[in-house]
């Protein structure tokens, strides 16, 4: 069973910054990929950004705010957000592929929220 956990959630002012960071535990093998994602009220889930074998990609919409960074042998993954703006304002979730003892997962965390406000 594969178990992540995500930090670094809160409330902060349009133009501050975050950290989140997602913990992974379990019995796992081996990591593909990691990657954040984030769904507001009444929307659907949305990839923020990933990590695959060093190779980072972003959406769109956080290019040159987000930072995506992990580190596969620690199990740890982060997101720093720079330049905060309301329509960032969502839960964000830390996923996770990989194999464990029980095969092929991808999971997600139980997620952090984080509010964009004056």
């Amino acid at each position: 069973q594969v178990h992540l956990v995500e930090s670094g959630g809160g409330l902060v002012q349009p133009g501050g910054s975050l950290r989140l960071s997602c913990a992974a535990s379990g019995s796992i093998l081996s990591i593909i990929a990691m990657g954040w994602y984030r769904q507001a009220p009444g929307l659907q889930r949305e990839l923020v950004a990933s990590i695959n074998s060093g190779t980072t990609e972003y959406a769109d919409f956080v290019k040159g705010r987000f930072t995506i960074s992990g580190d596969v042998a620690k199990r740890t993954l982060y997101l720093q957000m720079n330049s905060l703006q309301p329509e960032d304002t969502a839960v964000y979730y830390c996923n996770v592929v990989g194999y464990s003892t029980s095969g092929r997962f991808g999971d997600f965390g139980q997620g952090t929220q984080v509010t964009v406000s004056s």
